[in-house]
């Protein structure tokens, strides 16, 4: 049975003491929980620094030895244990060598530092509430919609062919390599035939980025005040992919049948007009996987015709995880089989 208290908590006495060297201060008071990682893999919590009333900041305690494994669709194994751990470091790392590139069209919590404490870790971040961004949505309107793409677009162009050192090579939770179980337990015979084509045309993509590997609606942060830019949370599966992936997986967390079937191509229009202003702003800066930097209209035309035929390979990506993962789960649209369909008619 497990304690309950995490073993890698601001509580311990020497987990307090590098926390507090860290941030140059002193916490004080009691944290207050946020929420529970995923399966029990640890906490995020809020801590007071300096004085009561004081300023914030957001401790990520990763406590893997307290967890469960008891996921709630049953996927708790070796392979889901490792790939979580996995997921943590990778976040860590982006944090650390990544995150400082971005600019404000893609706002992060900023890094104050973490460490490794025994079988755990520890990441300290930037309280986004106190920043300004408090709000949390079920539901969004067009405009704070369009604000994510904005988010997503800006974040893709900055890392358009970037090394994916530390990063999942490939990223978001749902690849294929990383999902075998699921695909075993797939019954539609077609769908896993097709499985390692459909991720094979996704791989080979000339115009790679960074993917957030994540990006639902409840990693957005909308800020206080109406109008401005989203900020966004939690990197664990950042890494290599191309950008509609990004893209198809938010609409589907945010947008149901009828309006995917009414809206998924105005809004892909709308990401990829936002994608080829933040790579003509970024111009000579941005380098391509392959032929030296993007320089252009050009090339972002290039970008955006890769990127547009890839749309219905993005869909059907993570149609086959959840056909797996979750068979019957809202996700799995009207909108999102007819582009497996369109998927599966070229491959």
């Amino acid at each position: 049975m497990k304690n309950e208290e995490p073993h890698v908590s601001v509580q311990s006495p020497s987990i307090r003491a590098q926390v507090e060297s860290i941030l140059g201060d002193k916490v004080v008071g009691p944290p207050e929980l946020i929420q529970e990682l995923w399966s029990g893999y640890g906490r995020i919590e809020r801590l007071s620094v300096g004085t009561p009333g004081g300023r914030t900041v957001i401790l990520k305690a990763v406590d893997p030895l307290r967890a469960g494994r008891d996921h709630p669709r049953g996927w708790g194994t070796d392979r889901s244990h490792a790939r979580k751990l996995r997921s943590y470091e990778v976040e860590r790392t982006f944090y650390e060598s990544m995150a400082g590139r971005l600019a404000g069209g893609a706002r992060v919590p900023r890094y104050h530092g973490g460490m490794i404490s025994g079988h755990g870790s520890v990441m300290l971040m930037e309280d986004l509430d106190a920043a300004g961004f408090a709000g949390r949505k079920q539901a969004v309107t067009e405009q704070e919609l369009r604000a994510c793409l904005d988010w997503l677009a800006s974040f893709h162009a900055t890392f358009l062919g970037a090394p994916t050192a530390g990063l999942w090579d490939r990223g978001t939770y749902w690849h294929l390599a990383t999902r075998p179980d699921e695909l075993a337990a797939t019954e539609d015979q077609e769908l896993v035939r097709a499985a390692p084509g459909i991720d094979a045309r996704l791989g080979d993509a000339r115009y790679r980025t960074l993917v957030h590997g994540d990006a639902k609606l409840a990693n957005f942060c909308f800020p206080s005040a109406l109008g401005g830019g989203v900020a966004a949370v939690d990197f664990q599966y950042v890494g290599g992919g191309v950008g509609v992936q990004d893209v198809a997986y938010f609409l589907g967390s945010c947008l149901e049948d009828d309006e995917l079937e009414r809206r998924a191509s105005t809004e892909l229009d709308y990401y990829i007009h936002s994608l080829r202003t933040e790579l003509g702003a970024r111009a000579s800066a941005v380098a391509a996987p392959t032929d030296g930097p993007i320089h252009g209209p050009t090339d972002a035309r290039a970008v955006e015709a890769e990127w547009r035929e890839l749309w219905p390979f993005a869909w059907a990506d993570f149609h086959r995880f959840l056909a797996g993962w979750s068979p019957g789960h809202w996700k799995l649209s009207r909108y999102s089989d007819e582009m497996l369909r369109r998927a599966l008619s070229v491959t």
